[in-house]
């Protein structure tokens, strides 16, 4: 059973998410604290590549109140850390395929550890996200109207 921490609500609206991953962070003591308050922002960030290592960008988190000078950076890069396989593979999957790596939730995996799901993912084209909110209603109304009568 995991804990989450944080969750990127509107991935599935902006982008068509195809394959997740489950990737460790690398983070200081003090991140690890206040992730432990419940408090982390991914909703704007997204991974890189950098060298032949994944980087998360953009990802707040906010500072521990008790750490004084010893504090970290909120919105540093972190590095994501992934089995060499898995690592090429999205890597590739980047470059060649012009795909976009979006983190979709970050939680306390069983052993207490910070884990990030990323999703392989598709920008979708305005056009895309207007048929998403209509499949949605429609869904919705359906849904209604099938309680209403049965």
């Amino acid at each position: 059973m995991s804990k989450l921490i944080a969750e990127n609500r509107r991935a599935r609206f902006d982008y068509f998410l195809e394959e997740t991953f489950e990737a460790g962070l690398a983070l200081t003591g003090t991140e690890v604290k206040s992730l432990r308050n419940g408090r982390a922002n991914i909703a704007e960030s997204y991974a890189a590549v950098e060298g032949q290592d994944l980087y998360l960008i953009n990802a707040d988190i906010p500072p521990y109140a008790q750490a004084n000078r010893f504090n970290h950076e909120p919105r540093r890069h972190r590095k994501l850390l992934l089995h060499r396989k898995q690592l090429d593979r999205l890597i590739g999957a980047v470059q060649r395929e012009g795909r976009t790596l979006i983190p979709t939730r970050l939680y306390w995996n069983d052993k207490g550890l910070a884990k990030l799901e990323l999703a392989l993912a598709k920008g979708k084209k305005l056009h895309d996200k207007r048929e998403t909110s209509a499949e949605r209603d429609w869904q919705r109304d359906k849904a209604r109207l099938l309680r209403d009568k049965g």
